[in-house]
């Protein structure tokens, strides 16, 4: 198994990333607890310029998956490659900031990595969550947090971007910016990103190839190919049928924000 370091000091330069420069890749991978297998022979990679979703039901491995990839995991099998020197910024499932605290935006991306103040409001702008910077962690809207997280994870200037579930709590509007401003991440950055999800309708039109997992791979590609195939179809049972049509809809809608990130929403 690979055991190179993950994320180097702040200080260390950024190698260029090429297009389509795979970034990290899981060769067999097979992680064990005691007789249970959690996941079974995955094999996925993941590449520069590219939006990579992995869905899955709960207990799929999705978690396992990426706590493989991040190194916090052991498999009992297989191997993790990963590019020299890789920058990975990530944004958990869950974070819980005590409510009492009081901890202001700023003072919480400067906690992560020891970050200064031109990379928080660089982070906070490129999110559209530059307003924030002043405000207290309690005071702010799911989707408020997700782009603080979001900045957080933008901190270090990464080269691959782990999202779990990253539009949870956030209304359907909310998401799309979301997703919108995902993608203009990967297009200003030219960065690989993992997105972690269990939305089977509006991630397909936010993401360039799909990993369908349930302990192994039961498929992968485009979207439109996922949505057709008799494993997902299987998975998920006839609420997966009605993704076509939701899939359809959100591909023919034009949510570009023409170079600029979207707009913070209000919930």
């Amino acid at each position: 198994m690979s055991t190179l370091p993950l994320n180097p000091p702040p200080h260390a330069p950024r190698i260029p990333l090429a297009q389509g420069e795979r970034l990290v890749e899981a060769r067999g991978l097979t992680v064990r607890a005691g007789r249970r297998e959690l996941l079974s022979s995955v094999d996925m990679a993941v590449h520069a310029s590219e939006i990579v979703t992995l869905i899955g039901p709960n207990g799929a491995g999705k978690t396992t998956l990426v706590r493989a990839l991040l190194g916090i995991l052991r498999p009992s099998d297989g191997e993790i490659w990963r590019r020299p020197g890789l920058r990975i910024g990530y944004l958990p499932q869950r974070m819980h900031v005590e409510p009492t605290l009081p901890l202001t935006v700023h003072r919480f991306l400067t906690l992560a990595y020891a970050a200064d103040g031109d990379a928080v409001r660089a982070a906070l702008a490129e999110v559209g969550a530059e307003r924030l910077e002043h405000q207290l962690l309690s005071e702010l809207s799911g989707g408020e947090f997700q782009r603080v997280l979001m900045a957080r994870a933008l901190v270090r200037n990464p080269e691959l971007l782990i999202l779990d579930e990253p539009v949870q709590g956030v209304d359907v509007s909310g998401q799309l910016d979301l997703y919108d401003l995902i993608a203009h991440i990967r297009d200003a950055h030219g960065c690989g990103v993992l997105l972690i999800s269990h939305d089977l309708h509006l991630v397909m039109s936010a993401t360039d190839r799909v990993v369908c997992l349930n302990q192994h791979v039961c498929c992968h590609g485009h979207p439109e190919s996922v949505l057709r195939d008799p494993a997902y179809l299987n998975l998920f049972g006839p609420r997966a049928a009605s993704g076509l049509a939701v899939y359809t809809h959100a591909r023919g809608h034009d949510h570009a924000h023409h170079g600029r990130p979207p707009h913070a929403p209000d919930s």
